[in-house]
């Protein structure tokens, strides 16, 4: 007669089991740990980048410190400091790599995190002043202004006009300003005009004099007539 091994073979199938539910989990923490490692080291490299002004992975930082500025009376979010850096990069190209430096120093998507911190208005008009830039610039790079640059001012001077505070419209006198500190010459603005005419159907100067109060558009409109021609 043979020997019963019934519960030796049961206990073994659950050592088998054991053995392999610990190996999983073994291999499962190393992976995790191994891809927690690369990830850190990827940023310590990003981040000594950031100690030199004017490229991809400064430009990221800055972006992240708006993100968590803190204000006095609590967390928030720094929409100047926002438009500024944004502004700040030369072209789509370099923007890209922003993106990339944000998402190496952070693990995170700028982009999302953008979508995340802004009202959608201000969001729309980050995307405008990324939409105005050159695709790329170099040592022989001319600045021009073309159509596609009016278009992207046009979209921040409407981005401006839809804001709302607290479901409560507002107007983004900030963001108008920027726009009318950038733009060079009254020739320039009138090209705005009709770009915004083009793309939205309405009269700009009549939307800026329903968007500021009285004692407003005249120093704005100022900023334009002191503009050469």
């Amino acid at each position: 007669m043979k020997p019963d091994t019934s519960t030796h073979d049961e206990f073994t199938l659950k050592e088998k089991l054991t053995y392999g539910i610990v190996s999983i989990v073994v291999l499962g923490g190393s992976f995790f740990i191994g891809r927690s490692l690369i990830r850190k080291a990827r940023s310590t490299s990003e981040e000594k980048k950031t100690y030199d002004e004017g490229n991809s992975a400064a430009y990221a930082q800055k972006l992240k410190m708006a993100f968590e500025n803190d204000f006095w009376f609590g967390w928030g979010t720094d929409e100047a400091s926002i438009r500024r850096v944004i502004r700040l990069v030369p072209s789509k190209d370099e923007f890209k790599n922003v993106i990339n430096s944000y998402q190496k120093l952070y693990a995170r998507s700028l982009m999302m995190d953008l979508k995340d911190e802004l009202t959608t208005s201000e969001y729309n008009e980050m995307l405008a002043i990324i939409a105005g830039k050159p695709d790329k610039t170099g040592s022989n790079y001319i600045p021009q202004i073309g159509q596609q640059q009016y278009q992207a001012w046009a979209k921040r001077l409407k981005a401006a006009f839809d804001i709302s505070y607290w479901f409560i419209p507002g107007t983004d006198e900030d963001a108008i300003k920027a726009v009318f500190i950038e733009i060079p010459t009254q020739t320039d603005f009138q090209k705005v005009v009709a770009a915004y005419k083009s793309e939205y159907g309405d009269d700009l100067i009549d939307d800026l004099k329903s968007e500021l109060e009285f004692w407003e558009y005249a120093p704005y409109i100022s900023m334009i007539n002191k503009k050469p021609n």
